[in-house]
């Protein structure tokens, strides 16, 4: 047996969302938002599921939290809801929201647990979906108005603070695929949203560097490698776009301070209405942050398809190879490949790994056990990938799996477990997996037996 070992002090935790995970969506003022809406229309969720409970976490935050200090966990991150603190997404107050925070964020540090907040995991309130969303560009300075509440209030004890999580999804899953929330099929106005996101990141970001509270602040976006399916051009020149489409249009405003001109090229030829790119706007949107967070679950192929607009691709998995439930291929080296881009192509000189796991079909034995081996695997795959790109010179400073335990996965309803801790959504038992119990030993060690 051999050990690999990471650096001292690096940060293992596990991640939620809050539209995933609380539920009590009618409690102490919660304010509408566009997931409870989607949710509400036939055909959107599998199962006419929703959010309503979920993981009830709203009640059992505590239990939680205990949970997982017995697991070892040094960091925890979550999302706040901006309909729970700002119910009509402006403008007034709400105090019971603020003290749902305030009472988590005190009982993780009493547990030795370090809050990372996300500010905006998609669940954005109705109220401002009803006056366009983002696709208006006064959606900026509510963002604003939202991420100044939470740093004003929780800033004496947060000290690590995510701006938006995947906008890709938010924007163009949510805005041209319609596989989330609101459910849109326009993607000029994807675009329009991804760049107001963008515009209040900046904005959120410049706040907390002028608030004097201290700490870190960053951003996390899904890159994930997209390779041509076959070695021909019309394929090659595919994967190209996808990359575009996911990955390049994400991290070049933020690290570059410019969108990427082939892709802007690409979208004015296929009729896309682009936004008016303001210098002051690129600007803002490009300050320095001190993290880049990297969600990373798989690379997938591309092929060219000249059915699909505006982007002329679609994906396919190469033969043989090893999926999840979900249909995802595990490709831990695309891990590696990405974190590696990040520094080489990018210049981000502090990856934060803010998502990283896989949904399996868990079964519950007899005794009580989930014996999730084929989670585990990937883990251990991925955490050995880690190490890797870490040892040959990439600045990596946290880990957190995706995620905690078991959630309502969006669209895929209760069917998509990606939890390392099971949730009987009947009786809110929590059961530790296999890949729980193997976590905590390597949190433990700070390292993995090989």
């Amino acid at each position: 047996m051999g050990k690999i070992q990471f650096p001292e002090g690096f940060i293992w935790g596990c991640a939620t969302s809050s539209y995933q995970i609380e539920g009590g969506v009618h409690e102490d003022g919660r304010g509408e938002t566009i997931w409870d809406r989607y949710c509400s229309i036939p055909g959107n969720v599998a199962n006419g599921e929703n959010g309503d409970v979920a993981s009830d976490h709203f009640h059992r935050y505590r239990e939680d939290v205990a949970l997982m200090k017995r697991m070892g966990m040094k960091a925890y991150r979550f999302s706040i809801a901006w309909s729970r603190i700002l119910p009509a997404g402006y403008g007034e107050v709400n105090e019971k929201g603020i003290q749902f925070y305030s009472n988590l964020i005190d009982e993780l540090l009493a547990a030795g647990i370090e809050p990372y907040v996300t500010l905006y995991h998609w669940d954005l309130p109705q109220a401002l979906q009803d006056r366009g969303g983002w696709t208006n560009p006064q959606m900026a300075e509510y963002f604003l108005e939202f991420g100044r509440i939470c740093i004003d209030r929780f800033g004496d004890r947060v000290k690590k603070w995510i701006t938006l999580n995947e906008p890709y999804c938010a924007a163009f899953l949510g805005y041209y695929e319609g596989r989330q929330a609101p459910g849109y099929h326009d993607f000029s106005a994807a675009v329009s949203a991804a760049y107001h996101m963008y515009v209040g990141h900046g904005l959120v970001v410049k706040y907390f560097r002028e608030s004097g509270k201290g700490g870190e602040i960053g951003i996390a976006l899904n890159l994930m490698g997209r390779l041509p399916f076959s070695e021909k051009p019309e394929d090659v020149e595919a994967a190209k776009r996808a990359d575009g489409y996911l990955n390049r249009w994400f991290i070049e405003p933020i690290m570059l301070g410019k969108y990427p001109q082939d892709m802007i090229d690409f979208y004015t030829s296929q009729g896309v209405v682009l936004p008016k790119f303001q210098k002051e706007e690129l600007e803002l949107m490009s300050q320095p942050l001190d993290f880049i967070g990297l969600n990373y679950y798989n690379d997938f192929h591309v092929k060219y398809s000249e059915k699909v607009w505006p982007l002329q691709f679609v994906i396919e998995n190469l033969p043989h190879s090893v999926v999840n439930d979900r249909n995802w291929p595990v490709t831990e080296m695309g891990f590696k490949r990405m974190m590696k881009r990040m520094k080489e192509e990018y210049g981000v000189g502090n990856i934060v790994v803010t998502e990283n796991g896989t949904s399996f079909h868990d079964v519950v034995s007899g005794n009580y056990e989930v014996k999730d081996y084929a989670r585990l695997d990937y883990l251990e795959r991925h955490i050995r990938v880690l190490h890797e790109t870490i040892e040959e010179g990439v600045n990596v400073s946290a880990y957190f799996v995706w995620s905690f335990y078991d959630n309502f996965e969006w669209s895929f309803g209760y069917n998509s477990r990606f939890g390392i801790v099971y949730v009987d959504f009947k009786t809110q038992e929590r059961i530790v997996k296999e890949s729980g119990h193997w976590y905590s030993q390597v949190i433990e060690r700070n390292g993995l037996e090989v």
